[in-house]
């Protein structure tokens, strides 16, 4: 490289690495890391796990089950 070269083009190279630094255009792994924590935190607030999922489903299908047999015995009771 040409020391010309090198003084004609400076204030460019400053410029793009003030905006490097200034608009923080590479990430940190802490940074990474912290946002990745606060992610998981906002899944675990709104959303359940496939268990929990699970067990939810099959309460609703005893519930089904036992309400089907309520209106069974009623209807027989009736007739």
């Amino acid at each position: 490289m040409d020391k010309d070269f090198l003084y004609k083009n400076a204030p460019l190279f400053l410029l793009g690495l003030a905006v490097v630094f200034q608009y923080n255009l590479f990430v940190t792994p802490e940074k990474l890391e912290q946002t990745h924590r606060e992610i998981l935190a906002e899944i675990s607030e709104g959303y359940i796990t496939k268990s929990e999922f699970r067990i939810v489903k099959e309460q609703l299908t005893d519930i089904n089950k036992k309400v089907d047999k309520i209106y069974d015995t009623l209807i027989n009771g009736r007739r």
